[in-house]
This record gives structure tokens, C-alpha cells and sequence, in this order.
């Protein structure tokens, strides 16, 4: 037997174990739907019967290997994105026109015109360009810090046992300690730069990471890793071969949810004690009583906390091309 011989046959047993789980002499009686037993496929059975099309099965081939069609009736993705977009010039022709006919001073709410003269001011004398990269530098290089540190002590917590009870209360302890409460003691330490900024980003992102794969490690299928064991494959086999493509999906919600939190992260160290960056922006314009300010600078951070989680959607999409779309 070669050395990949018990990783194929654990492969093999698992799919086996999904097809002869449990007969299915006929069609369900507790659900009154075909099964795939019958010669019905599911996906043909539920969404074929709510759209009254065709749905091509996931054994045709016709969607695709390995990839399940649902059909919606009346979308589209060029219908979702007129409303999306419809919905968008709605709602600024709505804060451009509100405020000024219910007389709501601009130095309160500002109007679109107002933040867009003010957008142009900031990117020819306060810089702007220069604060922008500040903050996406440190989000990018907090959040991928950050990532790799949960993820690692996720799985080391996971592999063993005895790590995980005597490290839990105080990465709790650790987890519950409010961020930004450690801000000052930061700035104290490391000084008005970027580390302090770092150092708050990376602790907000590495907590939900880690217990996203910690969580994953836990819920692992038991029989495999037994299967596996009977096959004699070592501790660094099972952890390569099953437990890690087996915690992927939670690794990737972590990853969604460290995307978004890097900025908010970057964000708390510039507002308490930075001198560049857009959250050092948001502190001047408060100064400054300057409501179009902090306007430019909050929609300026949302946009880079978007592209941050569009960038981990597409690296999801492309890790986990294996699981169908609607089970992700």
C-alpha cells in the first residue's frame, strides 16, 4: 500500500458512507417530495415546483461538476442591480433635497453637493491622499497579522486538548477586555506612529478568526478521523488531509468578519491617538466643526472595509469552488 493509499481510502469510505447511509425504497412519505432515489432530482422537485422550470440536477452535468441551480422567478442579476443602483439614487437625491426643504441647517447634515465640494478641498490641501493609504496600510498589513495569528492558535488550540483548557480563560479574559481601553496604554508604549494603530487592528481581527477554526476543529467528523487512524496515518496527515479542508468554511466567515473589523480596528487607534489617517481626519473635523468632513471621511472608511471584504469573497469563492453556492 502507498502512502496515499489511506488518504484514497478514506475518501472512499466517506462518499460510500453519504450514498448507502440509510435505503430509499420510494418516495418519502413524511415529505410527500421525490427523493434522488426515485429519479427525480431534489433540486428539480422543490425549486422546479416554485418556478415551474426545469432545474438541471447536479448529476446531468448541465450546471456545472459539483455545483446546484437554484431558479428564482422574476430576478436576475441585471434586475438586481437596476434596484440596487435605483435604490442608491433614491437616497441621495433624498439627502441632497430633504434636509435643505426641512430646514436643517448644511453645518448639521450636509447635502451631497456640500460633501462633494468638501471631498475636493480635502484631496488639495489636507492631503488626502496620503491619509487614505495610512489607514488602508495598516488595515491590510492588521488584518492579514491578525488572520494568521487566529487561524494559527485555532489550530493549535484544536489539536490538542490540554492547550485549549489551559490557554481558554485567558484568551477569554484576553477577548472580553474591551480594544479600545487599550488604545492609550498602546500610544503610552509605542508612541504617536502607526504601531499602536497595528497593534489594535490585529487584536480586533485575530479573535473571531480564532474561534471560527477553533469551532471548526471540534466539529470535525469523528468517524473519519477514526478511519483514518485505522489506516495508520500520523497526527500531521489527519491534520493536512481532513481536519484543515474541513474547517475552511468557518476560516473563510472568520476572514469575512476580520475584513470589516480591521478597519473599524484602524479606525479606534487613529481616532484616540493618531496624527495621520482618516480616523485622525474624522477627530480633526470635529475640531473643526466640520460636518462634511467627517462625512467624506466615514464614506472613504465603509468603501475600504467593502473592498476588504469583496478581496476575501473572491478568494472564498475560488477556495471553496468544491462546495455548492447555497451551502456556503
Amino acid at each position: 500500500m502507498t502512502s496515499s493509499d489511506p488518504v484514497t481510502a478514506v475518501q472512499r469510505s466517506g462518499t460510500r458512507n453519504a450514498h448507502d447511509a440509510a435505503p430509499h425504497p420510494g418516495p418519502s412519505l413524511r415529505s410527500g417530495r421525490p427523493s434522488p432515489r426515485d429519479g427525480v432530482p431534489a433540486t428539480q422537485g422543490v425549486a422546479g415546483s416554485l418556478s415551474g422550470e426545469r432545474v438541471p440536477s447536479r448529476d446531468s452535468g448541465e450546471a456545472g461538476e459539483g455545483q446546484s441551480v437554484l431558479v428564482v422567478p422574476g430576478a436576475s442579476r441585471s434586475s438586481i442591480l437596476l434596484g440596487s443602483l435605483g435604490f442608491g439614487v433614491v437616497f441621495l437625491l433624498a439627502w441632497q433635497l430633504v434636509p435643505p426643504a426641512l430646514g436643517v441647517p448644511s453645518y448639521i447634515i450636509p447635502t451631497v453637493t456640500d460633501l462633494a465640494r468638501e471631498f475636493a478641498r480635502m484631496a488639495a490641501r489636507e492631503n488626502l491622499a496620503v491619509h487614505v493609504f495610512s489607514t488602508v496600510t495598516v488595515a491590510i498589513a492588521g488584518f492579514i497579522i491578525g488572520s494568521l495569528l487566529g487561524a494559527a492558535m485555532g489550530y493549535v488550540l484544536g489539536m490538542s486538548v490540554l492547550i485549549e483548557k489551559v490557554l481558554s480563560p485567558y484568551i477569554l479574559g484576553l477577548q472580553i477586555a474591551p480594544k479600545v481601553a487599550f488604545a492609550p496604554l498602546f500610544i503610552m508604549w509605542l508612541g504617536y506612529n502607526s504601531w499602536p494603530k497595528l497593534v489594535v487592528t490585529i487584536l480586533v481581527v485575530f479573535f473571531p478568526i480564532l474561534v471560527n477554526v477553533l469551532q471548526s476543529m471540534k466539529t470535525v467528523d469523528r468517524d473519519l478521523i477514526n478511519l483514518a487512524r485505522a489506516y495508520s496515518m500520523s497526527r500531521m496527515q489527519i491534520f493536512w488531509k481532513i481536519e484543515v479542508p474541513a474547517s475552511m468554511p468557518a476560516l473563510m466567515a472568520g476572514l469575512r468578519i476580520g475584513a470589516t473589523l480591521a478597519v473599524i480596528g484602524v479606525t479606534v487607534g487613529e481616532l484616540v491617538g493618531g496624527n495621520t489617517g482618516l480616523g485622525y481626519l474624522i477627530t480633526f473635523g470635529e475640531g473643526q466643526a466640520n460636518t462634511a468632513m467627517v462625512f467624506d471621511a466615514i464614506v472613504l472608511l465603509t468603501a475600504i472595509g467593502i473592498v476588504l471584504y469583496g478581496a476575501v469573497a473572491v478568494m472564498e469563492a475560488r477556495v471553496l469552488h468544491y462546495i455548492p453556492r447555497a451551502l456556503r
